[in-house]
């Protein structure tokens, strides 16, 4: 429970339901588009509120459908019927699945055409971090039956949707960014020289669950002795020694939203040059904060942190991996994100990661992560602020 009491209700009213529908709607229209199809969990969920854990299974699709105008219309497995009815979608079109030979093509390229007719067009989420959760295959056989409808990219209406968060959206946000920084906060109690990183990710993990959050699907620990070289592959085995500094970063959720952030341990001393890093990054996610204002962009918030890392002794190329942050919400990682070029103008209700990297030796980074939320007066926090210096665990 969170220690302040405030636990966010668990879904959302229909209103919300009907206010994201009637965007859409409103930018399809722009468009032209006589409808939009969606097969992947997010955006099925964030139209419908259909939240299942069953997308871990690979062998159904899943298919919803927001038209020009009305209510979204789900084509779906029979077993999922119960569910999608306890939401605010009430046309249900389902098939016995698995069914190899039409696995629910027939149905909905029958709900295709009743929307788009003979000419008409259809937007599909397939430009920039798209994904298609449905067999190529059968996609394939689908637009040679959907023959004389256009199929448009979506993805930039998807994305325009999803970028500014609702005040729910953002509640359940903070929530689980609250009990997650408590969880880190706690951790020096009860990790130790001579542990592994795994055995350190296992503490927080469990205690993070403890705390009220539904699941932890990303969770990585690196560590190395004054650094660490890697920080997307672990944790592993490897036993923590005097010297050593550790990442965990990780990703939990509530209620189906995101937190996304890191924080870096200490294991003995550092050493000068790793307590220098995390100050170097520790103030560049404050000049990265500072300029995330409504009408600044993702590229302005990028070269804010940007300069304190070159300032600090990283090269041009300090931050390699293209981005320090980005968007966060239903996914891990949303669009937009910071760098060069990206350009996104900040708006208030936006939720972003502030990520800024640096090489601070040959083979030895050093790199923070903290959630905010754009407010009309400028960033707020969502994590509680990391400290300047480096735990340090005995």
């Amino acid at each position: 429970m969170s220690q302040s009491g405030h636990i966010p209700a668990r879904g959302f009213d229909t209103a919300e339901y009907q206010r994201r529908t009637a965007a859409a709607q409103r930018l399809m229209a722009a468009e032209g588009m006589a409808a939009m199809l969606l097969t992947t969990e997010p955006e099925v969920r964030y139209f419908s509120g259909f939240h299942s854990q069953f997308w871990e299974s690979p062998t159904r699709p899943w298919y919803l459908l927001v038209p020009a105008a009305g209510k979204p219309i789900a084509v779906i497995p029979t077993i999922g019927v119960a569910g999608m009815a306890a939401t605010w979608v009430d046309d249900i079109r389902s098939w016995s699945a698995p069914n190899p030979g039409d696995d629910g093509i027939s149905l909905l390229t029958d709900a295709l055409r009743e929307q788009a007719g003979d000419d008409g067009r259809i937007g599909m989420p397939l430009g920039l971090e798209s994904q298609l959760r449905m067999p190529a295959a059968d996609f394939l056989e689908l637009c040679e039956r959907l023959s004389g409808i256009e199929i448009r990219d979506a993805r930039p209406l998807l994305q325009r949707l999803r970028y500014v968060k609702s005040a729910a959206e953002i509640d359940k946000i903070h929530h689980v960014c609250q009990l997650t920084s408590r969880a880190f906060e706690a951790l020096p109690e009860h990790i130790a020289i001579g542990m592994s990183e795994r055995e350190v990710c296992r503490v927080l993990q469990m205690d993070i669950l403890q705390r009220g959050a539904d699941n932890t699907p990303y969770l990585i620990g690196a560590s190395g002795p004054g650094g660490y070289d890697n920080i997307i592959m672990g944790p592993g085995d490897r036993l923590l020694h005097d010297g050593d500094v550790m990442i965990i970063d990780t990703g939990a959720t509530y209620d189906g939203y995101f937190c996304d952030f890191d924080r870096n341990y200490a294991f003995g001393e550092p050493g000068d040059a790793a307590r220098r890093a995390h100050e170097v990054v520790w103030h560049a996610t404050e000049a990265g904060f500072a300029a995330a204002r409504p009408g600044n962009t993702t590229s302005d918030v990028y070269a804010a942190m940007q300069a304190v890392l070159v300032e600090g002794g990283a090269a041009e190329s300090g931050n390699d991996v293209g981005r320090m942050g980005h968007g966060l919400g239903m996914q891990l990682t949303e669009w937009p994100s910071n760098r060069p070029g990206d350009d996104t103008v900040l708006e208030p209700g936006v939720v972003l990661t502030l990520e800024p990297g640096m090489q601070f030796a040959p083979g030895r980074q050093m790199v923070h992560e903290e959630n905010i939320v754009i407010r009309e007066h400028g960033a707020e926090w969502l994590t509680h602020r990391a400290p300047l210096e480096m735990p340090v665990i005995e």
